[in-house]
């Protein structure tokens, strides 16, 4: 049997051109999953071939597992104490062994053990070929739709597939087998069974590599494309840079009568691309991603990291676009909350703003409104401000001498102390439960909820998530995950 074994490890490593070690490893794994079915539980067996003669052992073991890990499968696991028993120097890791009786091969019927040699003959072929395709490097994956599966595409290059799963398509499109297809490789997960290169034609990653192979500017890092938003098969922007004063870049990256810019456009089935140009300043950088429209001002808010652009009568709609997608797209292009309004709606808003912040002067630093109102005029928008400037600042204030300066700021200082002692009792007020709740609660934010009444877990859990943006200022992403942080008892019962 020995010979015998040492002949079909010899044939099957001619036959698919793979070394003879790929090939006991895989008569081992046999010969370990055929013993494992005598024992109950989930043991661990390790089969060992002798490459020289064809003579094998078996042995049944166990994984060293620290101490206060405890067991998770008692039947192939031992603790530390107890492994240190055996052995004197096992370390956690290790693994303790035991010799067991070989299983005969012809026990396990050669159609069954052909089979399981086979396919780890195959998964093997499969990942050299994996990789061989991977060294390349390549970044978008050109292949053939092979088949449908469970509704996803599969994609064939060569004897390499990929996954197209059908969200990852761009809507409308109708691809059939057959068709010729790119896409963008966005990982390798060997933990899938079957094609193991998850592709996409939706991710804003493949539009930018799109534009990389059609404008050799940016391979040549004379451009570089900042970041990219899309509206799948309608609309796009994408900010682009010069790093050489030379290049023009919309125009680099437009092409001869929109050739670059067109060849991008087919592929994606007509998604029109606005290019812009990227600039640090915030401000500039959404004026033009704003395009076509025409913007009058911005008033930028650092904290809320959002702008309020306004523009006129006949901008209004073109700023927006049709169901909001130019602002969105613009938005999501710069990383910047945009607000559009009118004049009208802004001299409102401002008004608002500045009556909130008169009624905060008047009522903490106990002064009248016209000196409130000189505060205003000067820029001064907080408490922390007026307190905490350079004092030189102040003293520029015409309507001030230095006496006033000095009260007002000692005002403003002592207002705030107030503020943070009332703040902490209302966290203090605060259910244990909510602030044990450990999900990024800070002290400010359960003040913000203690004002809006919320006290407990199931306070939070009952919020709206657009409830608890307005309530705390917090973006709707962590709005979510708190909310469904508190919800998480309901479901532990």
């Amino acid at each position: 049997m020995n010979r015998e074994l040492l002949m079909l490890v010899d044939a099957i490593s001619r036959e698919k051109s793979v070394d003879r070690d790929t090939v006991f490893a895989a008569v081992e794994a046999a010969l370990a999953s055929a013993t494992k079915k005598l024992y109950e539980g989930e043991v661990d067996v390790r089969v060992a071939i002798d490459r020289e003669t064809g003579g094998y052992e078996t042995f049944r073991r166990w994984r060293v597992v620290p101490n206060e890990a405890g067991l998770q499968l008692p039947d192939a696991e031992v603790l530390l104490f107890e492994g240190l028993e055996q052995i004197a120097d096992v370390e956690v890791g290790d693994y303790i062994e035991e010799a067991i009786e070989s299983l005969p091969i012809g026990r396990i019927g050669a159609q069954a053990a052909k089979q399981v040699i086979l396919q780890k003959i195959r998964d093997a072929e499969r990942e050299q070929l994996l990789n061989d395709f991977l060294s390349r490097g390549d970044k978008i994956f050109v292949g053939t739709v092979k088949r449908l599966d469970k509704g996803d595409l599969i994609i064939e290059a060569g004897r390499v597939e990929g996954r197209l799963k059908r969200a990852e398509l761009i809507p409308k499109e109708n691809l059939r087998v057959g068709d010729r297809v790119r896409a963008m490789i966005m990982e390798v997960d060997s933990t899938l069974r079957g094609p193991q290169i998850v592709l996409s034609r939706s991710s804003p990653e493949f539009m930018i590599e799109l534009f990389r192979q059609e404008v050799p500017e940016i391979e040549q890092g004379l451009l570089e494309i900042k970041s990219c938003s899309r509206d799948l098969g309608l609309r796009a922007k994408i900010a682009v840079v010069s790093h050489d004063k030379r290049v023009d870049p919309i125009g680099t990256c437009v092409g001869v009568r929109g050739s670059r810019v067109n060849a991008v456009t087919n592929e994606l089935a007509g998604e029109r691309v606005d290019i812009v140009l990227w600039s640090a300043d915030p401000a500039q950088f959404v004026i033009g991603a704003l395009a076509p429209a025409n913007v009058q001002s911005i008033v930028v808010d650092e904290e809320r990291h959002a702008m309020d652009v306004v523009v006129d009568e006949e901008n209004l709609a073109i700023a927006i676009g049709r169901g909001g997608q130019n602002v969105r797209l613009a938005s999501d292009l710069t990383g910047w909350k945009i607000n559009i309004m009118t004049a009208e709606e802004s001299k409102a808003k401002q008004a608002q703003e500045s009556d909130g912040i008169r009624k905060l002067f008047v009522e903490k630093l106990d002064v009248d409104q016209e000196v409130a109102d000189i505060l205003i005029a000067e820029g001064f928008a907080s408490l922390e401000e007026i307190a905490y400037v350079p004092l030189q600042e102040m003293l520029e204030i015409q309507s001030f001498d230095e006496e006033t300066v000095q009260e007002l700021r000692t005002r403003a200082k002592d207002a705030l102390l107030t503020m943070e002692i009332v703040k902490e009792e209302k966290v203090d007020e605060a259910s244990l439960d909510l602030r044990d709740l450990d999900a990024g609660l800070t002290p400010e934010l359960i003040a913000k909820l203690a004002d809006g009444g919320v006290h407990t877990r199931d306070d939070l859990a009952d919020l709206a998530v657009d409830e608890l943006t307005d309530m705390t200022g917090v973006d709707e992403a962590q709005a979510k995950a708190l909310i469904m942080k508190a919800r998480e008892h309901w479901f532990n019962v």
